[in-house]
């Protein structure tokens, strides 16, 4: 079983929305015996919070429910996962502030590098409207089959 955390800045917009669309899709696609989702943040704004209210909206409209409680990244993330997907690239920064050594680094990848339309941030929509979380559910949507076809080494 792969394990993958989605990482974002407070761990209540864009991570839990990632985590549940993949989950998502490991469901749709009968392989959610091969991956294992989790979500967390750069900062520890919203520690044990749930997924912002316009998130769990759009995640809902789509048939996803998110099930999620808000956590800071730890050290330990770095042994527990076997893949860590930044959601912006500031994200990317300072969780590679944190790694200790090339293995750990390596576990680090950008949501978007194999977006079909072109690699980038996924935009934070928290001080947007509801079209800003669903254009985030629709990046999410979208980078889903490319990432996991990546992490279980199959043809993208």
């Amino acid at each position: 079983m792969k394990r993958i955390l989605f990482v974002c800045l407070g761990n209540i917009c864009r991570s839990p929305l990632a985590e549940g669309v993949v989950k998502a899709y490991g469901d749709k696609n009968n392989i959610s015996d091969l991956i294992y989702c989790d979500s967390a943040g750069t900062a520890g704004y919203h520690v044990g919070a749930p997924p912002d209210h316009r998130s769990i909206q759009i995640a809902s409209n789509h048939g996803i429910e998110l099930i999620h409680r808000g956590r800071k990244l730890s050290k330990a993330d770095f042994t527990n996962f076997d893949y860590i997907i930044a959601m912006d690239r500031t994200n990317y920064e300072d969780i590679l502030t944190l790694a200790n050594s090339s293995e750990e680094k390596s576990k680090l990848l950008e949501f978007r590098a194999f977006d079909p339309e072109g690699p980038g941030d996924v935009p934070d929509p928290y001080y947007g409207s509801l079209a800003d979380f669903e254009m985030v559910y629709q990046l999410c949507e979208r980078n889903a089959a490319p990432l996991i076809k990546f992490i279980l080494n199959e043809p993208i």
